[in-house]
């Protein structure tokens, strides 16, 4: 794989130890020693990936990120944190300011190496599956039914590549999005927005592809630290599905999934139907699915169990009647089949 890695430290040993870790294989490394001097360096080239350190001098990483944000040039390169704490408050403002990871220094070479791999390998796929959605969607052909399916197939693939991302929960986009399908066909919705509910419930979670897997992946209850992470994906899937102004009903799913009827969900506390109805519905289907699904820390939940939280949850986290539509397929899943298999 071609990588262009920047390493901006201020610390010229590490910068020399980076170099010989990530250039040993066959990376492309340049090195600057302040933020000042990374902020004029993009000005004129564009590297696959950013390793910032935190703490420097004059211009510290927070503020260089800060920068490199606001330039829309530069805006979407990924960048991960390189810091020497062990500061749960310091990696939490980095992962809420943009930041897709932290390396602990010094650094360990395999981990180095995965970290920025992994992360290179994310991006790009993100930024090419972004690509082949916009140049599909544009075109208008008379060959609609072809391009409709295409463009399943690539929001197939994306969906993929974020549930790949949680060890414990694979399949659970698509899963959400056919469940979401069942709600508002039973609700009476006519089939264009039943369609439209089942690509945008696949897309729900698109925003956790900016979270770090070791948040993703804790096998443990998260700190509130890390809860307040996980609570950024829904913004990271706006600012994502935004780009795709063919179809801007994808966003609606992603940004406001975690709302609640009582309007004390987030990122924004919308209550009632002022939250979009395929939010709604997906709020519903999410939940559903979070709880006949398998955990790290525990497995599929009861059906009876899982009947009774979405009915305390009527009027409260859901919107009622989507709640009773919830309710009634389970009533008619005598075998408990609408479960992770």
């Amino acid at each position: 794989m071609d990588i262009w890695i920047l390493v901006v430290d201020d610390n010229a040993s590490n910068l020399v130890m980076a170099n010989r870790i990530l250039g040993d294989e066959g990376m492309r490394v340049s090195c600057v020693k302040s933020g000042e001097a990374a902020v004029k360096f993009l000005k004129f080239n564009r590297p696959d990936l950013i390793l910032l350190d935190v703490h420097m001098p004059e211009m510290d990483g927070f503020e260089t990120l800060s920068a490199i944000r606001s330039d829309a040039s530069t805006a979407d390169i990924p960048v991960i944190f390189l810091t020497a704490d062990d500061d749960s408050e310091t990696e939490q403002k980095g992962l809420q300011a943009g930041a897709m990871d932290f390396l602990k220094k010094p650094f360990v070479p395999e981990v180095l190496l995965l970290r920025v791999k992994h992360t290179v390998e994310l991006t790009r796929l993100q930024a090419d599956l972004e690509r082949e959605v916009l140049e599909k969607t544009r075109e208008v052909t008379a060959q609609s039914d072809k391009l409709k399916r295409i463009s399943m197939q690539i929001v197939k693939a994306l969906s993929g590549a974020v549930d790949a991302k949680d060890t414990y929960t694979n399949g659970h986009s698509l899963r959400v999005a056919e469940y979401s399908r069942r709600i508002a066909e039973r609700a009476g919705l006519n089939r264009e927005i039943q369609d439209d509910i089942y690509m945008i419930g696949l897309l729900h979670d698109v925003g956790k592809i900016g979270i770090a897997d070791s948040i993703i992946n804790k096998p443990s209850k998260l700190s509130d630290e890390e809860f307040a992470v996980i609570k950024t994906h829904p913004v990271l899937g706006e600012r994502i599905l935004s780009n795709i102004t063919e179809f801007p009903k994808l966003v609606m799913g992603a940004k406001y999934h975690h709302e609640r009827y009582d309007g004390k969900g987030y990122p924004e506390g919308l209550a009632g139907e002022a939250i979009p109805l395929e939010a709604r519905i997906i709020a519903v289907a999410d939940a559903y699915d979070a709880m006949s699904s398998r955990r790290s820390y525990r497995d599929v939940l009861p059906q009876e169990q899982v009947r009774s939280e979405i009915e305390k949850g009527k009027g409260l986290q859901f919107d009622p009647v989507f709640a009773d539509v919830m309710l009634a397929l389970i009533d008619e899943d005598t075998g408990y089949q609408m479960r992770e298999r």
